[in-house]
């Protein structure tokens, strides 16, 4: 275990506060997250390829209590309700009482479906966030949102329920693969983008060594972001407002993910392109200036991020998709835009000419 002490953030609200801990050899401190569990009986839900890596430490720390895991198979595409089934399965045969808690142990997909399926039982039940991904630690962890998605599309379905604790333990990282960790930047990206230029800067001057994953930088740049979502989270639990702004990227990231099945861009990799088409069509709009994109696309390619819609996709049937967007209101188009770095915006009656021009632009398709 590390004998650096964690970061420390808190997320605020009232009597469902938590705290968010990052650093290194966290899975292990069994004394700091056993005291968030109340009762006696515990799901661990992770992943096949998460479980072998980690489930046993975390076996360690559940010493003395009724506990069983529940493993899903790695990818978006098993978000399902059959699995948030499956799950509800495994804790009535453990006889989970209303003290029970869920414990997430892995990425998004398993930090979404694990919150979810603890919303459900019995009407909501504890659970506890181990994300193991760079994605997960600086967004899908903190928050609440919790979820599971339909063939029309992606987090179609889901609820608000907050985790007890947040146990980030960096060292999960040392086994995520390039990709997986590359797009966990994106999310790191997206928050300065959205609210702090100055962080945004930093990231430009530090891109290098979070590419290289230089721990100090990484620990900074976690925190950062987090300490940004959890008072966002703060003033606007449940999205009514600057909530939203969190999903700059997401309409056009979350469409592009759909349209690919959820096997050709990981969601980081979707956001990345997301933002990217927010930005331009925020240019077109007249709402922010050409170089503003340009110093995006430049930080994430220098991240190792795609800045290009797939090969293949079809802007109509993209559009369609972002139809479907649960931000939308009275059927019109509803896009987190931006006036340049730092200053994201909710727009209202985006025409979906403009959409469609943008999309073709980008998928070489003119009509």
């Amino acid at each position: 275990m590390s004998t650096v002490a964690p970061e420390t953030i808190d997320v605020t609200l009232g009597e469902r506060s938590y705290p968010v801990w990052i650093g290194r050899g966290l899975l292990d401190d069994h004394a700091r997250w056993r005291a968030a569990l109340r009762g006696r009986h515990v799901l661990v839900i992770s992943n096949r390829t998460v479980a072998p890596l980690y489930l046993e430490r975390v076996a360690h720390g559940l010493d003395g209590l009724q506990w069983s895991s529940f493993l899903l198979e790695d990818g978006e595409a098993h978000k399902t309700f059959a699995n948030v089934g499956l799950a509800l399965d495994a804790l009535s045969k453990l006889g989970a009482t209303r003290d029970a808690c869920v414990i997430a142990l892995g990425g998004g997909v398993v930090g979404d479906l694990a919150g979810f399926t603890a919303a459900c039982w019995m009407r909501g039940i504890d659970f506890i966030q181990m994300p193991t991904t760079l994605l997960s630690m600086v967004d899908s962890s903190v928050g609440g949102k919790t979820g599971v998605n339909l063939p029309a599309g992606k987090n179609l379905v889901g609820a608000f329920h907050q985790p007890r604790a947040v146990i980030a333990d960096i060292g999960t990282l040392d086994s995520l693969p390039a990709r997986e960790y590359r797009a966990g930047l994106a999310e790191v990206i997206k928050g300065a983008a959205i609210g702090d230029a100055d962080f945004f800067t930093w990231l430009e001057q530090h891109a290098d060594a979070l590419a290289q994953r230089d721990e100090t930088t990484l620990v900074q740049a976690i925190a950062t972001k987090v300490r940004y979502k959890a008072g966002v989270v703060a003033r606007d639990e449940t999205e009514q407002g600057e909530r939203a702004l969190l999903n700059l990227g997401h309409t056009f990231g979350h469409a592009l993910e759909t349209a690919g099945h959820y096997t050709t861009l990981l969601h980081g990799e979707g956001v990345a392109v997301g933002m990217l088409l927010a930005a331009r069509l925020s240019e077109r709009l007249g709402m922010s200036a050409p170089a503003d994109t340009q110093r995006l696309e430049q930080l994430l390619n220098t991240a190792g991020l795609p800045t290009a819609v797939p090969a293949g996709f079809d802007p109509e049937q993209l559009c369609a998709l972002m139809r479907l967007d649960k931000k939308n209101i009275a059927g019109t188009l509803r896009l987190i835009l931006w006036q340049g770095i730092g200053r994201a915006q909710i727009i209202s009656g985006v025409s979906e000419s403009d959409v469609l021009a943008v999309l073709r632009a980008a998928t070489g398709t003119h009509r």
